[in-house]
């Protein structure tokens, strides 16, 4: 019998840009089901960016560069797929959304890619609107995009993504240009819109404290290699006992170690100060 196909299939990546010395991706293998929220994080220059790139065909398609290996999303080869067609399947929402941003106001911007598609003039009103709503800017649509703020723009260069429809979407580090609490508003919205639309996210983020509790799978890269890939709370956990491992491991999970290593707290570890809380105060109840 037949399985379905994964949402994201790597079988032995190795990619080297043009004209560099030692390859950024070695040997890399992952697979991510359809609806999961992947969470990938890492040192900077671990390759991450990269890995981004190749899920929506800018690699090989735009970049160039030596690739070897396969790369499948929504069952699409990547090489073998023109990257218009892999956008009606995977969006990338980039670092910085003014990258995203260049006309006169944010409906066009939305609009632009169904009509480089040929979408009909009544679907593509339809699709804006859609989007639009589902980040929450309906009332920004005829602004401006440089006269939004920092987490206005990167909702509507999700909205941009939203209104192609993919299956899967990927954020590479939406939030490096976002002060904590705007960059939590954002997390939010990529935890709603997930569960509404069934999405396969795959989130690249440093900020594991604010995103972690969201995800289904946790994804640690270095030297351009996973080193830890499973559950949040196991990798976590794991993590902060290898503190070799240069990921910013949150205070949460750390406070969590030192108590349980001098036997004040056991159990799960915590990914929200939340559970935190609930484990002390059931330690304060105990005693």
């Amino acid at each position: 019998m037949k399985t379905e196909m994964a949402a994201i299939e790597i079988r032995n990546l190795t990619y080297k840009y043009q004209n560099a010395e030692a390859p950024v991706l070695q040997n890399l293998n992952l697979t991510i089901e359809k609806g999961e929220f992947a969470l990938v994080s890492g040192p900077s220059g671990c390759g991450k960016t990269t890995l981004c790139r190749c899920l929506n065909g800018l690699i090989p398609h735009f970049y160039g560069g030596e690739l070897e290996g396969e790369i499948f999303v929504d069952g699409l080869n990547v090489r073998e797929t023109p990257p218009a067609k892999l956008a009606s399947h995977v969006g990338l929402i980039f670092q910085n959304p003014e990258n995203q941003l260049f006309s006169f106001n944010v409906e066009r911007d939305v609009a632009f890619g169904l009509e480089n598609l040929g979408v009909p003039p009544e679907e593509i009103r339809r699709r804006v609107d859609w989007s639009l709503e589902l980040v929450g800017i309906s009332d920004l649509k005829d602004r401006a995009p440089w006269e939004l703020s920092g987490g206005q723009q990167q909702k509507a260069a999700i909205a941009c993504v939203l209104a192609m429809q993919p299956s899967i979407i990927v954020f590479d580090e939406p939030t490096s240009f976002l002060d904590p609490l705007t960059a939590r508003g954002i997390f939010d919205v990529i935890a709603k819109l997930r569960r509404k639309l069934d999405l396969t996210v795959v989130v690249v983020e440093h900020r594991l404290e604010a995103l972690a509790a969201h995800a289904s799978r946790l994804i640690l890269m270095d030297h351009g290699k996973i080193i830890l890939n499973g559950e949040p709370r196991k990798i976590l956990a794991e993590a902060a006992e290898r503190l070799s491992l240069k990921v910013g491991i949150p205070s949460v999970i750390l406070l969590h170690r030192r108590l349980s290593k001098l036997g004040i707290l056991e159990g799960l570890t915590p990914l929200t100060t939340s559970e935190m809380a609930a484990q002390l105060r059931g330690v304060l109840n105990r005693d």
